[in-house]
């Protein structure tokens, strides 16, 4: 199940099923509209027949704030820090003084794969350590079972342990899908590489991340 399908029993929302002919463009002409409603169903792929999105009845009203899974102000912290929830498949980027600058969907760790070590997102408190532009390629992921891995494209990639980072992708699709790494809309990840994230060095750390670890689920492989 998409994320978006938990929503339809909530009086704040209807759903409706993609027709053949369905395009988010079409469906949402309102560019800001239609970016509340990718956000709300934690997707930015390609609309399919048969799928069923989640859209707000006061759509009109809302503003990206009002539909975000973070609060938008917590106990101040007194350093930037990047909230991964893979219960809510969203980020959140908070300032120094615990107000949410940003949020946006994310598609995590599938969990089991067909490789030693799962692909599975680690989850607890760490750090920015390393970062790249749209031209990021892996060496590690995506991992396959005849030990040739690496080659994912990992636009605007910020790594946070070992080969594992958050970046871009245009394949976010309303489920945890990765092999580890933390996916995002392309535009957010292009903002919080160029706006938001510190590198370490010169008397800084990095910016801290802080990961959930995701609700007890089968794998989705059935979803296409």
């Amino acid at each position: 199940m998409r994320y978006g399908e938990t929503l339809c029993n909530l009086p704040e929302y209807f759903c409706m099923k993609i027709k053949s002919g369905d395009t988010w463009d079409r469906l949402f002409p309102n560019i800001e509209e239609q970016d509340i409603v990718r956000r709300i169903n934690r997707m930015n792929i390609r609309l399919k027949p048969g799928m069923i999105i989640a859209v707000p009845k006061n759509i009109e009203r809302l503003t990206i704030y009002d539909v975000s899974p973070f609060p938008r102000y917590i106990e101040p912290s007194g350093e930037k820090t990047i909230y991964v929830s893979q219960k809510k498949l969203a980020w959140g980027a908070y300032d120094e003084d615990g107000e949410l600058l940003w949020w946006g969907p994310i598609s995590s760790g599938v969990g089991k794969c067909k490789v030693i070590g799962g692909c599975s997102t680690p989850t607890g408190s760490f750090r920015i350590i390393r970062k790249q532009d749209i031209d990021c390629v892996s060496t590690v992921f995506p991992r396959r079972a005849n030990g040739e891995h690496g080659g994912a494209l990992m636009p605007y990639c910020m790594h946070f342990f070992r080969g594992y980072a958050l970046h871009g992708s245009y394949e976010v699709p309303g489920y945890r899908a990765s092999h580890g790494c933390v996916r995002m809309f392309i535009e957010d990840a292009r903002w919080l590489n160029e706006e938001f994230i510190d590198l370490p060095g010169g008397g800084m750390r990095g910016t801290r991340v802080i990961l959930d670890a995701p609700d007890a689920q089968e794998n989705p492989d059935n979803l296409q």
